[in-house]
């Protein structure tokens, strides 16, 4: 990969697809995590106002530090670059409470799990509707069209995608390019939605590199070795499983006799 030329490409494409759009600048929601990390710096290179948002809800100290830090970084590299942290814990805890349903289950859980990330996507685009900006999406295209690793109308929920075409190894190259934090290079991936350690690969079952693999592999499954099999069933199980995020939604269509 032409790594300064697809920096310089997709800062260009944020420029122009925001002059297009009319508004003023970008808002970017931050975890400590890398994807976050390099699309906030490709917006901030713009030059054009970026707000930079954390939003913890029980988060993890080294999470909330991570992107502390990262934001200080781009404020002091950009002048267009202002931070704020929404502390979004007691709001989310209230709205737990007011919910109906059992206050066990794996199915509340996770239903909790992408509720977290919804409470932000409605943070930003207030944010964004109060300056007059762009919210700025944050995932990459493994996540985004392979396993369908995001929450509809949550992370899902954004105004345009600079790092979606994009796979995960990609972002690391960029991110290092950018100067990155390197906290935040060396941090194990982690949607930070569930108030505890795990990653993304505990919770996908296999790495980045290996759906990387699966996402681009294009040979005979009789060859396939046994981790290679499993890492394949677990990338068509979650890409077919996922569909409904990753197309546009269905409309029904009234037939003309019908009208």
């Amino acid at each position: 990969m032409k790594t300064e030329a697809v920096i310089d490409h997709i800062t260009g494409w944020l420029e122009e697809y925001c002059a297009r759009a009319g508004t003023k600048g970008f808002v970017v929601g931050v975890s400590g995590g890398i994807d976050s990390a390099v699309s906030s710096a490709l917006a901030a290179r713009t030059g054009l106002p970026t707000l930079v948002v954390e939003m913890p809800i029980h988060q993890g100290r080294d999470q909330v530090s991570r992107a502390r830090d990262h934001i200080a970084m781009l404020k002091a590299r950009h002048a267009a670059v202002d931070g704020v942290e929404v502390e979004l814990t007691d709001v989310f805890d209230s709205l737990v409470t007011a919910l109906p349903g059992e206050p066990q289950g794996a199915a509340r859980e996770m239903a909790l799990v992408n509720t977290r990330a919804r409470l932000r996507m409605t943070t930003l685009y207030y944010l964004a509707g109060q300056h007059g900006r762009l919210v700025v999406g944050t995932g990459n295209k493994v996540e985004d069209f392979g396993v369908g690793f995001f929450t509809k109308y949550g992370d899902g929920g954004v105004d345009l995608s600079p790092i979606a075409d994009l796979m995960k190894s990609e972002v690391y190259e960029i991110g290092r390019a950018l100067g990155v934090n390197d906290a935040i290079l060396g941090a194990p991936p982690t949607d930070g939605l569930w108030g505890d350690s795990r990653t993304d690969e505990d919770q996908i079952g296999a790495s980045y590199p290996e759906l990387e693999w699966a996402m681009t592999y294009d040979g005979d499954d009789a060859a396939l070795t046994g981790r290679q099999a499993e890492v394949m069933a677990i990338y068509r199980r979650l890409n077919r499983a996922n569909q409904h995020k990753m197309v546009p939604i269905p409309v029904c269509e009234i037939p003309d006799s019908l009208r």
